[in-house]
C-alpha cells in the first residue's frame, strides 16, 4: 500500500525525491501520512480536493480487497527556515 501511494504521488509532483509516506499501524486501521515538498501540496490535493479524494478512493478500494481499512492523510510540508542555506549565493 505504501508503495502504491508513493507511486501515485511521485507521478503527480514536480519533485518526486521529496515524496515520503509514513505508515502508522492501528488496531483496526492503518494511517498513511503523505508528505511532499514545498510547492507540490496543491498538485496532490488538486482543484477542490478532487485529486486527494480520488487517491483516497483508490486506497479504500485496494485496502478493502485485502480485508483492511486504510486512511490517507496529506501532511503540509514544513516551511524552510528563514535565512537558510537556500538564500545564500556563492560569490
Amino acid at each position: 500500500m505504501k508503495e502504491f501511494i508513493e507511486f501515485i504521488a511521485k507521478a503527480l509532483v514536480d519533485h518526486p525525491e521529496s515524496v515520503s509516506v509514513t505508515e502508522i499501524e492501528g488496531e483496526k486501521t492503518t494511517v498513511y501520512e503523505l508528505r511532499v515538498g514545498e510547492g507540490d501540496l496543491g498538485k496532490v490535493i488538486g482543484r477542490g480536493g478532487q485529486t486527494a479524494r480520488s487517491m483516497r478512493t483508490l486506497l479504500t478500494a485496494v485496502s478493502a480487497k485485502h480485508g483492511k481499512r486504510a486512511v490517507l492523510e496529506i501532511v503540509e510540508p514544513e516551511p524552510s527556515p528563514p535565512g537558510g542555506a537556500e538564500g545564500l549565493s556563492s560569490r
